[in-house]
């Protein structure tokens, strides 16, 4: 298992599929936005910001493959961007579910410098209150699987970047 996990994290295809996941996971919040008319909050614009982030990461993955440095640097940060959205998950479902009550207001709360709800606003933009994510199948709603979609992710990162310094098999 270990060495399957080490192979796997130096390949481009799990670089490739975190790309494509992420832009999945844009692009179903985009249809609910743009097609359902579910309005984002800022909670929820702060995981779009957390999937960009590992898309990014992915695209930088894909060219960073050939180098071991590169690559532990790009699954340590992986870990972090994981971790990082796993807890803004948490966030919205623990608002959603009433377990935690926070200032959750048509800000995002991003510093003047890091923008993007003015640069990008169609994908980055507050338009509700927290409090409410969408059912999308089963009586499953958006915010109970995007918690159990991050912590599978976080744990896959997690176990990538550990194995990431066993030596070559």
């Amino acid at each position: 298992m270990l060495i399957s996990l080490s192979r796997l994290g130096r390949q481009r295809r799990y670089w490739a599929a975190l790309v494509l996941g992420g832009l999945a996971l844009e692009g179903a919040a985009l249809y609910y936005q743009y097609a359902l008319d579910e309005w984002p909050c800022a909670l929820c614009i702060h995981v779009r910001i957390w999937v960009a982030a590992f898309i990014l990461l992915g695209v930088a993955g894909l060219f960073a493959t050939g180098s071991t440095v590169a690559s532990r640097v790009l699954h340590g940060l992986n870990l972090v961007v994981m971790l990082g959205l796993a807890e803004r998950s948490y966030q919205v479902l623990a608002v959603e579910r009433g377990w935690s009550f926070g200032d959750c207001a048509m800000d995002l709360g991003m510093p003047a410098w890091f923008a993007l709800d003015k640069w990008i606003p169609w994908l980055f933009e507050v338009q509700t209150t927290c409090g409410y994510s969408p059912f999308i199948a089963f009586g499953v709603t958006m915010a109970e699987l995007l918690l159990v979609i991050s912590v599978l992710l976080a744990i896959m990162a997690a176990g990538i970047f550990a194995t990431s310094w066993l030596r070559d098999y």
